[in-house]
């Protein structure tokens, strides 16, 4: 399975600089906070004394990292933007799937797509193909309505109402091939699922006979960027495999969301 594929950590971590790993923790805390926090608290969210926690702050400040507000707390400062800037120039969607399936090496047995939206189509940018035949070969170009793919439905879910509408103006959705008509409606509520659940699902939408699975890609901004999907023989599925393949899927997303600087969005409860 993909799972024994992936990139494995190390066996032993590098030795890492005491005051760089606290600095890039109090950046960390406040970016995932997403608001301006006392020393104190501070101090306490990372259990670190005041007086290093002060030092830290003055600085980052200095240097730009950190911004000091008129109540004396502190929030991100503007030379992160820099930062944020360097690294999404130096990498994209498509660059990272092709960087983690050459680290992983050997091909998975399943095959495993990205896709990017295009309007109300999916197009994708990137594919490993799997040992098992499948019979649908996923080539870079291929355009697929994106409320029938699993990739297309994995980012739609977490798209607003009104740039859903964008794309899809109509309260049916166009044909496609001899597959049977879906209302919007029904795809919203579709949608829907899917941020319950945390991935889609293509149960022989595009193609008969195929099953596919896919998780939403997030970058830094926290949108959707791309789409993974996992497809095989809809003959070959029972609830071992589909949980298997379900698993292989986010982790998928999951390590390239982290590639890009992003981080997953939570099922919905």
């Amino acid at each position: 399975m993909l799972q024994a594929q992936l990139p494995r950590p190390p066996a032993t971590k590098p030795a890492l600089v005491p005051a760089v790993t606290r600095a890039a923790a109090l950046l960390d805390l406040l970016a995932q906070q997403r608001e301006a926090m006392s020393l104190a608290r501070l101090s306490a969210s990372l259990g670190l004394p005041k007086s290093s926690v002060h030092g830290l702050c003055n600085t980052l400040s200095a240097l730009g990292y950190l911004r000091r507000e008129d109540d004396g707390c502190f929030f991100i400062g503007p030379r992160v933007m820099g930062l944020a800037h360097a690294f999404v120039a130096h990498t994209s969607p498509a660059q990272e799937f092709t960087a983690l399936w050459a680290e992983a090496g050997a091909a998975p047995s399943e095959t495993v797509i990205l896709s990017v939206l295009d309007g109300a189509d999916v197009v994708y940018v990137a594919a490993r193909n799997g040992v098992r035949p499948l019979g649908l070969a996923f080539t870079v170009g291929m355009r697929l309505p994106a409320h029938r793919a699993a990739t297309g439905k994995a980012m739609l879910a977490w798209l607003d109402e009104a740039r859903l509408l964008t794309h899809f103006p109509q309260a049916r959705l166009p044909a496609f091939m001899n597959r049977a008509p879906i209302q919007r409606s029904d795809l919203v509520g579709e949608l829907a699922e899917i941020r319950r659940r945390g991935y889609s699902i293509d149960d022989e939408s595009v193609r008969e006979g195929v099953y596919c699975f896919g998780a939403p890609v997030f970058d830094a901004s926290g949108q959707a960027v791309a789409g993974v999907g996992v497809c095989l023989q809809k003959a070959m599925l029972d609830p071992q495999v589909a949980a298997q393949q379900s698993d292989t899927v986010m982790r998928v997303a999951r390590e390239l969301t982290q590639r890009l600087g992003g981080s997953m969005a939570a099922p919905a409860a």
